[in-house]
C-alpha cells in the first residue's frame, strides 16, 4: 500500500500542475456567477430600448395602449422595490413589510401602488428605514418608449401607404431622432379607421348579415388589410405585441360588456372572483404542508447535481485516461514498473486522480456556497432559497458519495482501455461508445423529476453504470429504501468486479504494444487464472 501511496501522490502532483486542471477549478465558479449575476445585469443595462411608432386611425385604442403600456411599465418599478427593499430596507418596518407584501401580477396590487402615488411615494417613506449606507434606489429603464411620426408621413394616410413608407425605418435604412441622438424603429403598429366593424364575435346570423351589410368578412380582415398591424423584423422578442394584443383584447371586451347593458362594476367584480388554491405537500410536518417557491427549488435542484456529477466524472476519468496513455507511450510505466508492481500502479492511479477530482469537485461546492451566501443577501432570492436548500437537505453526502461510486465504477472501464491503447486516437472508438452510453443521464435529466419513483426512474436506478446519476436525480422525493440500499449494494459489486477485472486487463495491455486487442481477446485475458 505504501507504494500505492507512493504513485498516488505523484499523479495527484503532477495532475496539479497542469493548466487544465486550475482552468477546471476556475472555470465552473466563474458560469455559476455568470448565471447569477448576468440576467441581472441584463435587465438592468444589457436590454436594448425597442421604439415603436403607434398610429391609430379609429382614434379608438390610443389611450388604452399608452395606460397599459404605463402599467407594466409601473409593474417592473415594482418589482425592482421589492428587490430593493429586500437588499438595502430594515424588512420588520411597516413601509418595507407593505412593499414586500405586494404581489406586481395581481391588478388590484398594482392598481393600488400606482393610486398611492408609486416609486416616488413609497422611496420617500423607504428612507427612514434603509440600512446605513444603502444606495439610493434606481429605476428600471423603460424598454418599450413610443416615437414620434415623421413629419413627412401623414398619419391618415391609408395603410398600404403607410406601412410602403414606414419600410425604410424598420429595415433601418433610415433613422429617427429622441431627444437629438439618433435611434432604430423596432416596430409599427398600425391601426385601421373601421376597426369596430372588423371585431370577430362568436358566428350568429345577426353577425353574418351585419358583415355582409358593410361590405366585409373575416376573412378580409385576417388577409390584414382591414386588421390591426403590427410591422417588426424582430421575431425574437414577443414582449411588445403580447402588450399590445392583450390591451386591445381587454379593451374590446370591456365595450362588448357595456353595448350588451352589462353592468361593467358587477363584471370586474366578478373577474376579480377566484377560488383560493393552495399546493399542499403530504410529507411535510403538520401546519407546514403548504408548498413554497423553495419546495420547488427541492425538487429541481438534484437535476443541477446531476449536471455537475456528469461533468466532474467525465472530466475526471478524460484525465485518467490521458495519463495513463501518456505514460504508456514514452515508456514511463516500464520505468514505475520496475520499482512497483501493476496493482500498486493501477491503485496508485485511481486514488491520485481521485484526489484531484475531489479538489476540483470541493473547490466547486466551497465557491457554490460563496457566490450563493453573496447574493444571498437581497439581490437573488433564487439564491437565498438554493443556500437555505443545501444547508438543510442531504443533497452535499449524497453527491459526495455517487460521485466516488461513479468514478470508480467508470475508472475501471477507463483504465482497462488505457492500458491497452498506446495513442488518443486508438482510444478514441472506446471512449465513442463510453460517451453514448454516458449521454443518457442528460437526456433524461429534466423527466425524471417529473416522476421519481415511475417505471422510467425505477428501472435506470437499478442499471449500475446509470445509478449514481438516477438516484442523485430522485434524492428530493425520498426513494423507497429497498432503491436506496438496493442500488448502491449494487453499485458496490459492480465497482468491486470492474476494478477486479480492470486489474486483470490492465497486467497484460500496460505492457502491449501494437494494435489494440479486440474486446473478445480482453475477455480471455479476464478468464485466465495464471493471473
Amino acid at each position: 500500500m505504501k507504494f500505492a501511496l507512493l504513485v498516488a501522490w505523484r499523479e495527484y502532483a503532477e495532475n496539479a500542475k497542469t493548466k487544465g486542471f486550475w482552468i477546471g477549478i476556475l472555470v465552473l465558479p466563474v458560469i455559476l456567477f455568470l448565471s447569477i449575476q448576468t440576467p441581472i445585469w441584463l435587465d438592468k443595462k444589457g436590454t436594448p430600448v425597442r421604439f415603436y411608432l403607434l398610429i391609430d386611425q379609429s382614434d379608438s385604442f390610443e389611450n388604452v395602449i399608452e395606460s397599459a403600456m404605463e402599467k407594466s411599465y409601473q409593474r417592473r418599478v415594482l418589482e425592482a422595490l421589492k428587490e430593493y427593499t429586500r437588499k438595502n430596507a430594515i424588512q420588520s418596518k411597516a413601509v418595507s413589510l407593505q412593499l414586500l407584501r405586494m404581489d406586481e401580477n395581481r391588478p388590484r396590487t398594482l392598481d393600488s401602488f400606482i393610486a398611492l402615488g408609486g416609486k416616488e411615494y413609497f422611496v420617500e417613506r423607504l428612507k427612514p428605514e434603509l440600512k446605513p449606507g444603502a444606495p439610493g434606489f434606481e429605476a428600471p429603464r423603460r424598454l418599450f418608449q413610443r416615437l414620434a411620426l415623421p413629419d413627412a408621413i401623414d398619419a391618415k394616410t391609408d395603410l398600404q401607404t403607410l406601412s410602403t413608407l414606414l419600410k425604410p425605418y424598420l429595415l433601418g435604412q433610415k433613422n429617427l431622432e429622441v431627444n437629438q441622438q439618433t435611434v432604430e424603429l423596432s416596430a409599427a403598429i398600425l391601426i385601421p379607421r373601421r376597426i369596430e366593424d372588423q371585431i370577430v364575435r362568436p358566428a350568429t346570423e345577426g353577425s353574418k348579415a351585419a358583415a355582409k351589410t358593410n361590405g366585409f368578412s373575416h376573412s378580409q380582415a385576417d388577409a390584414g388589410e382591414y386588421a390591426i398591424q403590427f410591422w417588426s423584423i424582430n421575431a425574437s422578442d414577443p414582449r411588445l405585441r403580447e402588450e399590445i394584443d392583450r390591451a386591445i383584447n381587454q379593451e374590446v371586451r370591456r365595450r362588448e360588456y357595456v353595448t350588451r347593458g352589462m353592468n361593467l362594476a358587477d363584471i370586474r367584480q366578478v373577474e376579480q372572483t377566484y377560488a383560493p388554491l393552495v399546493s399542499l405537500n403530504p410529507k411535510k410536518a403538520k401546519g407546514k404542508e403548504a408548498m413554497s417557491e423553495s419546495d420547488v427549488i427541492r425538487q429541481w435542484a438534484p437535476s443541477a447535481f446531476v449536471y455537475l456529477l456528469w461533468l466532474s466524472i467525465f472530466i475526471i476519468v478524460q484525465m485518467l485516461l490521458n495519463n495513463t496513455i501518456e505514460e504508456k507511450s514514452n515508456r514511463i510505466i516500464e520505468v514505475l514498473l520496475s520499482s512497483v508492481t501493476p496493482s500498486e500502479l493501477m491503485m496508485g492511479k485511481l486514488i491520485g486522480i481521485a484526489g484531484i477530482g475531489l479538489t476540483m469537485v470541493g473547490t466547486w461546492v466551497a465557491a457554490l456556497f460563496g457566490i450563493l451566501s453573496w447574493k444571498s443577501g437581497g439581490a437573488s432570492e433564487l439564491a437565498g432559497n438554493l443556500l437555505m436548500l443545501l444547508r438543510s437537505s442531504n443533497l452535499l453526502p449524497m453527491f459526495s458519495l455517487y460521485f466516488i461510486m461513479g468514478y470508480l465504477m467508470y475508472a475501471a472501464f477507463i483504465l482497462s482501455i488505457g492500458s491497452v491503447c498506446n495513442t488518443i486516437k486508438e482510444a478514441q472508438s472506446y471512449m465513442g461508445v463510453l460517451t453514448m452510453i454516458m449521454m443518457v443521464p442528460i437526456l433524461t435529466m429534466t423527466f425524471i423529476p417529473k416522476d421519481p419513483n415511475g417505471t422510467l426512474a425505477r428501472v435506470l436506478s437499478w442499471i449500475p453504470i446509470y445509478s449514481p446519476f438516477t438516484m442523485m436525480n430522485r434524492a428530493a422525493a425520498d426513494p423507497p429504501l429497498f432503491d436506496l440500499v438496493g442500488t448502491m449494494v449494487m453499485m458496490l459489486v459492480t465497482t468491486v468486479g470492474g476494478l477486479w477485472m480492470a486489474g486483470k486487463i490492465f497486467r497484460i495491455g500496460i505492457l502491449r504494444t501494437g494494435q489494440p486487442p479486440r474486446v473478445l481477446e480482453m475477455l480471455r485475458w479476464i478468464r485466465r487464472k495464471d493471473l
